[in-house]
């Protein structure tokens, strides 16, 4: 099978990462066991995801002329991504502030540093962007430079899938160059008003013809356009740290699709990706390769 290939613009970030067995409270101190420094961002994430999970993949990010910068660029290419279009910027790299309890939730702060600066597109990004068979976006940097990879994707029949993450209003015309929208239950339910999941999706089909809500635990919810809703559990697993399961879940459904999955067997092998994820410490670090998710899946998606 021909790998497809996938554009990533978004955040490239430097986890930092506390592990304590409950967070804390608002002015509470709480003694933590373990401290990791970890390579993360959610378009770094994603960009891992897919490229573990079998696509050839190009970031399209920027990073800071400091040693987490070096540390990233490394980390992404150790990965097998494609790090031509990784800028290098003065100042400092992104950096994300995670606490991770013992029931494997987080809190997060983002610090965007080096990816303030991912505004506009050059045209290196542009073609790179048109070369592809899918892009993946996020939320982590500036909507003006997200929205231009949009515009790009669809200029030129690129399917763009965007995590709405973090939650924040969208511009109409973003979500007009949108395909497939990805937001878990709590980020639907910020851009519609509504808590139910089912509900909001069939709100959001009003401005994306395609939305799949991630669930948690239980599962993810796919709508469509003059489709019946089409729900699939996720797998039972006891979770180590939840920190890049959705972007683990996008990587690898952008690939399932990529690769002409049906849907309800790209959205199972998603979910398989993101369990594998789940049992292991750190983001883009606890993200599975091909082999280990074909195995979790049963090769049967």
């Amino acid at each position: 099978m021909t790998r497809p290939h996938i554009a990533v613009l978004g955040s490239t970030n430097m986890d930092l990462v506390a592990y304590v067995a409950k967070a804390p409270q608002r002015g509470e101190t709480v003694t933590g066991r373990e401290f990791r420094t970890l390579p993360g961002g959610k378009g770094a994430n994603q960009a891992v995801a897919a490229a573990r999970a079998g696509a050839t993949v190009a970031m399209i990010g920027a990073v800071g002329n400091d040693p987490f910068g070096t540390q990233l660029r490394s980390a992404l290419d150790h990965s097998g991504v494609d790090t031509d279009l990784l800028r290098t910027v003065e100042g400092q790299s992104g950096t994300a502030h995670i606490v991770v309890d013992d029931d494997g939730g987080n809190a997060i702060v983002v610090i965007p540093g080096a990816n303030a600066t991912l505004t506009a597109l050059s045209a290196g990004d542009k073609a790179e962007i048109a070369s592809a068979a899918a892009l993946l976006l996020q939320l982590e940097v500036p909507l003006e430079g997200v929205l231009a990879a949009a515009r790009t994707a669809r200029e030129h029949g690129v399917r763009t899938l965007l995590t709405p993450a973090p939650a924040q209003p969208l511009p109409p015309e973003l979500l007009a160059a949108t395909d497939l929208l990805l937001p878990n239950e709590h980020e639907a339910a910020a851009l519609t008003g509504i808590t139910d999941p089912a509900a909001a999706a069939r709100a959001l089909l009003s401005q994306v013809p395609e939305v799949v809500v991630t669930l948690g635990a239980a599962g993810s919810l796919y709508a469509a356009r003059g489709a019946e809703p089409v729900t699939v559990p996720a797998r039972r697993v006891t979770a180590v740290d939840t920190t890049g399961a959705g972007d683990t879940f996008a990587g690898a459904l952008a690939v399932a699709l990529c690769e002409g999955k049906s849907l309800p067997g790209a959205l199972s092998w998603a979910s398989a990706a993101s369990a594998l994820a789940v049992r292991r410490p750190g983001a883009s670090t606890s993200m599975p390769y091909r082999s280990e998710i074909d195995a979790e899946a049963g090769a049967t998606a």
